[in-house]
């Protein structure tokens, strides 16, 4: 045992540099897990008294800046002059300034997200074609989840300067559906049916009532427009049974679905003759 501390010691005798390694590497063990605690700490507090955007952002600012100390602490203590460190990153700052006014787009864009809060993580939100589940908001780009689980990332810039819409900001929604009938129809007693149709289903509510609007003559039909109105988390639901009960409903009372038809004429050749 003694000479075994013996060896240790002559060997950090000889070789002072380990030393302050050995130090290093005991300050980065140290340091960074107990940064993490720490941020995932004060973040579940500002989630409770905010909103998990806010703790999300707040970890992730303390994560990012504790880093840096740590890093810029474990430098000084092998001996690096962070003086000229600063001096060069200050001369490469300005090169990568020019290639980064993307990036300072999208922060500010970012910044104006969090004030404006058009969305949380967590809200069903649709960005052009693109639809999908917030899982965060950061300080370049928007993350979602698409419903057949694809990971998208929407800059932040594209945000501010497009029409999104929050799909699941209000508790409740209308489920607008389209429905054609054959010219033969009765129109009072298709408007009957479809508020029959609303008020048997159990994922409709009763207020706000149903929207129930003859709104053209088409083509080949009589068109209306049905929209009853469900809360978000049912919308699904209501969507998958209300199509089933409109046939149903219509097959029973004598109702027709009508499908693109064509009169087709025929003419004997003596009469074009």
């Amino acid at each position: 045992m003694k000479d075994s501390i013996q060896h240790i010691s002559t060997f950090l005798a000889e070789h002072p540099q380990s030393i302050t390694i050995f130090k290093s590497v005991i300050i980065a063990i140290i340091c960074f897990p107990l940064l993490w605690l720490v941020a995932s700490i004060l973040s579940g507090i500002v989630k409770k008294s905010t909103s998990e955007h806010m703790g999300l952002l707040v970890k992730k600012i303390i994560v990012y800046t504790g880093s840096v100390l740590i890093v810029a602490t474990v430098l000084v203590e092998l001996g690096f002059n962070l003086s000229a460190i600063l001096g060069a990153a200050g001369i490469a700052s300005v090169a990568v300034g020019f290639a980064a006014q993307t990036s300072l787009s999208n922060i500010i864009s970012g910044i104006f997200l969090y004030w404006e809060k058009p969305f949380e993580v967590g809200d069903v939100v649709k960005v052009g074609e693109t639809m999908g589940i917030v899982l965060s908001i950061d300080l370049l780009s928007v993350k979602m989840r698409s419903f057949d689980n694809q990971f998208i990332r929407i800059p932040n810039e594209t945000l501010i300067k497009s029409q999104s819409t929050t799909i699941t900001r209000f508790p409740i929604r209308r489920l607008t559906l389209p429905v054609s009938v054959s010219y033969n129809s009765d129109i009072t007693r298709v408007m009957e049916v479809l508020k029959e149709i609303a008020d048997q289903n159990p994922h409709c509510l009763d207020e706000p009532e149903p929207l129930i609007l003859f709104d053209k003559f088409g083509d080949s039909s009589l068109d209306f427009i049905f929209g009853p109105w469900v809360e978000k988390s049912e919308f699904l639901a209501l969507k998958n049974s209300i199509m089933t009960d409109i046939k149903k409903s219509f097959d029973a009372n004598g109702i027709e679905i009508p499908f693109p038809q064509r009169v087709v004429h025929v003419r004997k050749e003596e009469e074009l003759g």
